[in-house]
C-alpha cells in the first residue's frame, strides 16, 4: 500500500512540476502529465526497480485502473454539462451532422488505405486488422481536448461546437468499431454473426443511454433532500462513482451479450442532470474543482501505460506511419467537409479537424478488443504506437487551432487563464 501511495504522490508532484517546463516551451499542462508518466513508467525511471520510484511494470500501472476509469468516468460526465437544451437548439444539428460525417469518413478513408497496403504487400497487414484499425480511427479522446480547453479557458463557436462532436464522436465510434469487428472476425472465421455485426452495437448504444437518463434522474431527485452545496456536491461525486461502477457490467439476454460504454453512459447522466437541475451549473464548476488531482493522475498513468516496445519492431512503425497520416487526413476531410455542409464559418472548417485528432483510452479499449483476432497483436501495437504520437503531439495543435481562432489569447506575461477569464 506505501510503494503504492508513493508511487501515486511522484506522479502527481512529478506531473505538475514538468508543467514549469512545457510552459516555457507554451505546450498545454497535459502534455507535460503525459510525458511524465513516460519518464516515471516502466521503461525509464520505473526500469530501476526502486520501489516507490516510477511504475515497475505494465501490471503495476494496470493495477490502478480503477483510477484511470472512475477519473474517466467524472470527465464524460461534465461534457454532458454540454449537451443544454438552450446550447442543442443553436448548434445540435450541425453537431450530429459532423459527428457522423466526419467519423464514418475517417473509417473510410483508414480502411482505402490500409487495404490498399494490403494489396501491395499482403504479408504486412490483413484485411480484418485494415478494417479493424479503421474503425478504431475513428474515436476521438475527449479527456486530452477537455483538459486544454479547461486549462486555457477557451470559450467561443468552434470550442462548443467542439465539445459537442466528441461527444457525439464516441457514440458513433462505438457502432463503427462494433460493425467493423463483427465484419472482421467473419472474415477470420468465416462465418458472419448478424447478433455481433448489427444487434449487439445498437443494444449497448440503448442500454448505455437508457442507464445514464436514469441515473441523471435519480441524482437530480436525491438531490433535493440537501441543501447544503457541499453535501450536493459530495452526493454528486458518489454518484458519478456508482454509475462508473454500474458501466463495468456485463450480462446476457438470450443469445445477446450486453454491456454499457462508460463514457455514454456518464454522458447521458450528465445531460439529463443538467438539463433538469436548476443548481446544476455551480454544481458543475465545484466538480470540476474537485476532480483536477484526479485528472492528473489519469494522464500520468496514461502516459506510464504506453509500451515503448512497440517502437521496435519497424512493421508497426511503417504501419503505424500509415495508420497515422490516413487518420489525420480522414479527421481534417471530414470535418472541413461536413463544416461546410452546415455553414460554419471558415475559420471553423479550416481548424476543428485538428482539434479531433487527440486519440486515447477509448481507442486502446477497442484494440484490447480487436486483440482477439489473429493478427490482433498488430492492430494492438499500431494503435499504441498512434496514441504515443497522438497524445503528446495532440493537445499543442487542439491549443494552436484555439488560438487560430481567437478562442483562447496567447500567454504573455500574464497567463491565458487570466486573460480569458477577463473576456
Amino acid at each position: 500500500m506505501e510503494t503504492y501511495l508513493i508511487c501515486l504522490a511522484a506522479a502527481m508532484v512529478g506531473g505538475l512540476m514538468l508543467t514549469r517546463v512545457t510552459k516555457l516551451m507554451n505546450l498545454p499542462a497535459v502534455t507535460a502529465y503525459l510525458v511524465a508518466g513516460l519518464l516515471l513508467g516502466p521503461f525509464c525511471i520505473g526500469a530501476l526497480g526502486l520501489p516507490g520510484l516510477g511504475f515497475n511494470s505494465l501490471e503495476q500501472v494496470e493495477s490502478l485502473q480503477v483510477l484511470t476509469q472512475t477519473a474517466l468516468g467524472f470527465i464524460a460526465f461534465t461534457i454532458g454539462n454540454e449537451f443544454r437544451l438552450t446550447q442543442l437548439k443553436t448548434m445540435g444539428k450541425p453537431a450530429i451532422i459532423i459527428g457522423i460525417l466526419q467519423a464514418v469518413a475517417t473509417t473510410l478513408i483508414v480502411d482505402l488505405v490500409l487495404i490498399g497496403l494490403h494489396l501491395l504487400w499482403p504479408q504486412m497487414i490483413s484485411i480484418p486488422c485494415a478494417l479493424t484499425l479503421g474503425a478504431i480511427a475513428s474515436a476521438t479522446a475527449p479527456a486530452a481536448t477537455l483538459m486544454v480547453v479547461r486549462q486555457y479557458k477557451a470559450d467561443g463557436p468552434l470550442t462548443r461546437l467542439l465539445m459537442l462532436v466528441v461527444a457525439i464522436d464516441d457514440a458513433v465510434g462505438l457502432l463503427l468499431f462494433s460493425v467493423s469487428f463483427g465484419i472482421a472476425t467473419a472474415l477470420a472465421d468465416g462465418q458472419v454473426s448478424v447478433l455481433a455485426v448489427a444487434v449487439e452495437p445498437i443494444v449497448e448504444v440503448v442500454l448505455s443511454l437508457g442507464l445514464g437518463a436514469v441515473m441523471g434522474w435519480l441524482l437530480h431527485r436525491t438531490e433535493e433532500f440537501f441543501h447544503s452545496r457541499s453535501k450536493r456536491m459530495s452526493l454528486s461525486v458518489g454518484f458519478v462513482l456508482l454509475t462508473v461502477g454500474l458501466s463495468t457490467l456485463h450480462f446476457e439476454i438470450g443469445p445477446i451479450h450486453c454491456g454499457f460504454s462508460l463514457l455514454l453512459v456518464c454522458m447521458m447522466t450528465g445531460t439529463v442532470f443538467c438539463n433538469i437541475c436548476d443548481t446544476s451549473e455551480e454544481l458543475m464548476e465545484r466538480i470540476e474543482g474537485w476532480t483536477m488531482p484526479l485528472n492528473i493522475l489519469f494522464f500520468v498513468l496514461s502516459g506510464a501505460e504506453l509500451d515503448l516496445e512497440v517502437l521496435a519492431n519497424p512493421v508497426t512503425i511503417l504501419v503505424g506511419v500509415v495508420y497515422i497520416f490516413a487518420r489525420s487526413l480522414g479527421k481534417y476531410i471530414g470535418a472541413w467537409a461536413s463544416a461546410g455542409m452546415t455553414k460554419q464559418s471558415k475559420p471553423i472548417q479550416n481548424n476543428l479537424g485538428i482539434t479531433l485528432l487527440p486519440q486515447a483510452g477509448v481507442a486502446l479499449g477497442m484494440a484490447l478488443t480487436a486483440a482477439t483476432l489473429p493478427d490482433g497483436a498488430l492492430t494492438r501495437n499500431v494503435v499504441l504506437f498512434a496514441v504515443l504520437i497522438y497524445e503528446l503531439v495532440g493537445p499543442a495543435l487542439t491549443k494552436r487551432s484555439l488560438l487560430a481562432v481567437g478562442e483562447i489569447k496567447p500567454e504573455g506575461r500574464v497567463s491565458a487563464r487570466k486573460l480569458n477569464e477577463e473576456k
